[in-house]
């Protein structure tokens, strides 16, 4: 009899102390993240002091920090973490230790520029980092090509994203659309063609899976637009036809005035809301890209930076 109550009581006291344990490790580990955490702030921050101590090694280790970036921007998307506040720090010290690696600054800018929860929404950032890029690197024009689209998509600052892409436009090798777009952008400011051409050309230039399907969605939306627009007249010919509005998309298909139901780029039909405006159906998943990508009010944007 005492041998069984013994026992059980020992078997209480190791799980009460494995309980103990785990708490323990938990605050260890707690802590153990936090100090990890430090470390790596103080790190990021030192990047001349560590190009000084690489010698000839500092474009290795810019590599190394390059590919830290690639990770953490990753791993934060992957988790939907719209923490990014050492983006910054580790693209500061991989350019720093290396001024002439170009995928840093290109990709870089993006990651910093692009709206939470894609980026950083650090367009100021993204500029500085893109100029630093055209001090170190004066002939490339690529980084004008940069600076134009975060100008124009992110800041919608047309006077200045026509000046980058003309600057960027007298460059060796630069293409002849740079000097297009220039006048282009100066005369019209946003338009759905020159916003199509953009989101294209990101497209095409990227290899980053993330950044092409964001230009992807872009280019999908843009495309919703024109179609809209073009039911909308559309719905006003009916309604001049037939003497009413229209109250469904239907309604136009069986006037002859559309051969078949109009579909999203994703193939869901078209609806026409209470007014008798054009919309995307609340089932296309183009819905929760159009909120998540609705443009702010570029003075609003601008003064929070």
């Amino acid at each position: 009899m005492n041998t069984r109550w013994g026992t059980v009581f020992l078997g209480i006291v190791l799980v009460a102390g494995f309980a103990g344990l785990w708490r323990l490790q938990q605050r260890i580990d707690v802590q153990r993240d936090a100090l990890h955490q430090e470390k790596d702030d103080l790190v990021l921050r030192s990047g001349s002091m560590l190009k000084a101590m690489s010698l000839e090694y500092a474009p290795l280790m810019a590599d190394l920090y390059w590919t830290r970036v690639v990770q953490y921007y990753g791993d934060k998307n992957l988790r939907r973490d719209e923490n990014l506040e050492l983006l910054w720090p580790l693209l500061d010290v991989a350019t720093t230790l290396d001024p002439n690696l170009l995928v840093a600054y290109r990709f870089g800018s993006m990651f910093l520029s692009e709206r939470p929860p894609s980026g950083a929404g650090r367009p100021d950032l993204a500029i500085e980092l893109i100029n630093r890029g055209i001090r170190a690197n004066p002939d490339y024009w690529r980084f004008y090509e940069d600076l134009g689209f975060i100008y124009y998509f992110e800041l919608n600052d047309y006077q200045k994203a026509s000046a980058a892409f003309l600057e960027g436009s007298k460059k060796p090798g630069a293409l002849i659309w740079m000097k297009v777009m220039a006048a282009r952008v100066m005369e019209e400011g946003e338009s759905s063609e020159t916003s199509a051409f953009l989101w294209n050309e990101i497209y095409n230039s990227t290899n980053d899976p993330q950044m092409k399907q964001n230009a992807a969605t872009h280019l999908q939306l843009l495309q919703v637009e024109a179609n809209c627009k073009q039911l909308d007249a559309i719905v006003a010919e009916y309604q001049a036809r037939a003497g009413h509005p229209a109250k469904s998309v239907r309604d136009l298909v069986n006037a002859g005035l559309l051969r078949r139901m109009p579909v999203d780029p994703l193939g869901f039909p078209y609806i026409l809301d209470a007014e008798g405006k054009a919309q995307l159906n609340p089932a296309s998943p183009l819905v929760t890209q159009k909120r998540r990508y609705q443009k702010p009010l570029a003075g609003a944007l601008q003064s929070a930076h």
